[in-house]
């Protein structure tokens, strides 16, 4: 029968001793700290037990019955705490607690419950495969395979193995402390098979979950992290200061809200701006075409005064007389009003860019009269009628189509065409827009204009107007388009213009009354 012993008691905590390998325990408790010199005084033996509800103050009815008669190797001071170092040698049951200063307990070992058959094929699977996931635990938290190979292959009894694999596993006290009671070997061996399973995969899922994070956020640091040397390069060859007006560029092309398409391009040309040499032809090129990018009103729109008494009060005020003409820019602002109307009583009012483009349906008004009749400035008071920003543009001998649609990029001192050019002037989407003197278009070799204005005008395509110079879509359908000529003969001439739609009316001003033309 096991000889009963008197040693004194060790709470270690959340932390549960199992006979095997040394473990550092931290001890803070005024009576632990006694129990560990009265050990240190004696025999350097003691009795490590856990604590399972891991309250402040040691109460005895929470220590388990079952603890582990350790050795005490070492002690020494650490920040707030005791830093034990124990051995654990055995397995024994605590018959008794003695209260007294320090806490003893009467103990008596006890034995492990070996396996019926060590060469059963079963219990030797059941030990390999337990090798096996813990060497593949070890390598996944990061331990070289070589020491964990040795560590394991030092404890070749299946009793001692389990223990240490189990004093290595990040499980709950209670747990723990389940596998210290287990006394059968091959029971425990189980046990530890499985929660080394568990864990390994948590492991699994925890990379799985770190990689696609990785993945998400892989580029976006790798980025960051280019464009940081990229800046301590620069720093030292004494180019920061030139690149302050891209990273300025950047922020501003961030900040805008761009269609997927022209998104695309803009970062596109971004990088190329940011790898191309500060004072190289091409850098000249993408800055200028980035500075155009961020100037153009892609979301920027004026609310329309849709109010016919100011309108007329706006028109009498600039006009004297023209009182048919004036009435028929009133019509033509009323039927205005009333689709502003509708598209509000069809849920338009939550949309705006789909309200504003209900409006903008209409007819284009053509005023056509000799020089100083008063178009341009009939036009002028429209755009202050309708509370909107007002742009003109001259078409007077215009011959080339790249006026209208721009120059491609890959010409020399290319610019945009002039409607993207009125656009930028007129800072929002949504401008009257002045195209005076239509009939003095004339094509050449270099392409018809007319045909380039049919996409400016048509409702079907201007909202994808696509300019050479930036060859991303813009959108021109909100835009009030009026046109001026001085003869109708050659308005009649420039058919492309009067048939950009058949169900369309242009409404045509001469002094002193206005002509429909279908």
């Amino acid at each position: 029968m096991p000889e009963r012993r008197t040693l004194p008691v060790l709470s270690t905590g959340t932390s549960v001793v199992f006979p095997g390998p040394p473990v550092t325990v931290a001890v803070t408790r005024t009576a632990s700290m006694r129990a560990v010199e009265a050990a240190m005084r004696d025999d350097h033996w003691i009795l490590a037990v856990a604590e399972l509800d891991g309250a402040e103050q040691l109460r005895i009815d929470d220590l388990p019955k079952l603890g582990v008669i350790s050795r005490v190797e070492r002690v020494q001071m650490g920040r707030g705490a005791l830093q034990v170092v124990l051995t654990g040698q055995q397995r024994a049951s605590c018959l008794e607690y003695l209260e007294r200063e320090p806490l003893a307990a009467v103990v008596v070992p006890v034995q492990e419950i070996p396996p019926p058959d060590l060469n059963d094929t079963t219990f030797n699977a059941l030990l390999r495969e337990t090798r096996e996931r813990a060497l593949e635990l070890g390598k996944g938290r990061g331990i070289d395979e070589d020491v964990i190979r040795r560590v394991l292959d030092s404890v070749p009894e299946a009793g001692a193995f389990t223990d240490l694999v189990a004093n290595y596993l990040e499980l709950p006290v209670s747990d723990k402390q389940q596998l210290l009671e287990t006394l059968a070997v091959e029971t425990r061996l189980r046990r530890v098979l499985i929660h080394v399973q568990r864990q390994l995969e948590l492991l699994h899922t925890q990379q799985d979950i770190k990689k696609q994070v990785q993945l998400e956020l892989g580029e976006q640091q790798r980025e960051i992290y280019l464009r940081e040397q990229l800046k301590a390069i620069r720093r030292e060859l004494g180019e920061e200061g030139e690149r302050d007006d891209v990273a300025q560029l950047r922020e501003k092309l961030e900040s805008l809200t761009l269609p997927d398409e022209a998104r695309a391009e803009v970062d596109r040309e971004l990088l190329r701006l940011e790898r191309s040499g500060a004072e190289s032809v091409e850098a000249q090129v993408l800055r200028s075409y980035l500075q155009w990018m961020c100037e153009l009103p892609w979301n920027t729109r004026s609310e329309d005064a849709l109010d016919l008494d100011v309108a007329a009060r706006t028109l009498d005020a600039d006009h004297f007389g023209l009182q048919d003409i004036k009435d028929r820019v009133l019509e033509f602002l009323a039927v205005r009003v009333l689709s502003g109307r509708r598209a509000q009583s069809e849920g338009g009012q939550e949309n705006p860019e789909a309200r504003a483009r209900a409006v903008a349906r209409g007819p284009i008004s053509l005023f056509v009269g000799p020089p100083g009749v008063g178009k341009t400035s009939i036009a002028e008071a429209i755009a202050r009628a309708l509370g909107r920003k007002y742009v003109r543009v001259a078409l007077g001998g215009v011959r080339d189509e790249a006026d209208i649609r721009g120059h491609r990029r890959t010409y020399v001192a290319a610019m945009p065409g002039r409607i993207i050019q009125g656009m930028k002037r007129a800072g929002t989407k949504n401008p009257v827009f002045l195209l005076d003197e239509v009939d003095k278009l004339s094509a050449s070799h270099q392409g018809d204009p007319a045909s380039a204005l049919l996409e400016v005008l048509d409702p079907a395509q201007n909202s994808n107007f696509t300019d050479h110079y930036l060859g991303v879509a813009f959108d021109l359908s909100e835009v009030l388009f009026i046109a001026t000529g001085n003869l109708a003969a050659l308005l009649a001439a420039a058919a492309a213009l009067r048939v950009w739609a058949g169900r369309q009316r242009t409404h045509v001003q001469r002094r002193g009354a206005i002509r429909h033309h279908q």
